[in-house]
């Protein structure tokens, strides 16, 4: 069974004449750790929140975990899956324990079991000494950091990150791609997004690099750099597929 499954998948925004998604199409098995990459308006960002129910598409058929992303299951999907989006989801004048009790209560979590989960994730980030400091006053990589613990309270079996280390310290990000390889390992899906092509390759078992609203090429890094003599990381298979013509 597939834990991500999106065929056909067609969107136009109000506005636009251009399609976002032109028929994307593509599947990631259940817990693997998978890149979904492209440049600048490839309709990363629209996929991720058509498959978490943010945004609909206009046709086609997304299945997460076995169920359709329709609104008679949407309840059942938001328990599946913990969103890491790109901006900070956090509010800014609340502490980082005060952030994360609002958002475990969501999920219906109270109490101390909360209370010692969130304390239990504050330390593992490196953030228990700051946790009842204003999210305001954080650096880029505590708000990260403390960004993803937001999404991972209710133990999500698959974990969607949108650009989860843009603009992190080098620690920042080590401990947030080990953090991964490790909630990974511990049977959790994981689909990632980023512009960072050494970490993806480094990262992802599996990945869908996708332009203009269409997949061009899917496959593990390795095999895609073998099958292309010329490329020597998955950098130069990106760049060999989506060409060198600048994305704004």
């Amino acid at each position: 069974m597939s834990g991500i499954s999106v065929t056909e998948l067609f969107k136009t925004y109000k506005g636009s004449d251009e399609p976002t998604l032109k028929g994307l199409s593509f599947q990631f098995p259940e817990g693997k750790i998978a890149g979904l990459l492209g440049p600048n308006g490839a309709g990363k960002t629209t996929t991720i929140s058509i498959l978490c129910g943010l945004v609909r598409g206009d046709s086609g058929e997304v299945v997460i975990h076995g169920l359709k992303q329709e609104a008679a299951h949407r309840e059942a999907i938001k328990h599946i899956i913990g969103i890491v989006p790109q901006q900070i989801a956090l509010y800014p004048q609340l502490s980082a324990v005060e952030n994360l009790t609002y958002f475990g209560n969501l999920y219906g979590f109270k109490g101390k079991a909360l209370q010692q989960k969130i304390m239990h994730y504050l330390e593992i980030f490196g953030l228990e000494k700051s946790a009842h400091k204003e999210i305001h006053k954080y650096s880029g990589g505590m708000k990260r950091r403390a960004n993803i613990i937001a999404a991972i309270l209710h133990d999500p079996q698959l974990l969607i990150l949108d650009e989860p280390t843009a603009g992190v310290d080098v620690q920042s990000r080590g401990m947030i791609l080990q953090f991964l390889r490790d909630y990974n390992s511990r049977g959790a899906s994981i689909l990632y997004t980023s512009h960072l092509l050494e970490e993806a390759q480094s990262l992802c078992e599996d990945v869908v690099i996708m332009d203009e609203g269409k997949m061009i090429v899917q496959g593990n890094p390795l095999k895609l750099i073998e099958q292309h003599p010329a490329c020597q990381n998955l950098e130069d298979v990106f760049l060999h597929f989506t060409g060198y013509a600048l994305r704004d």
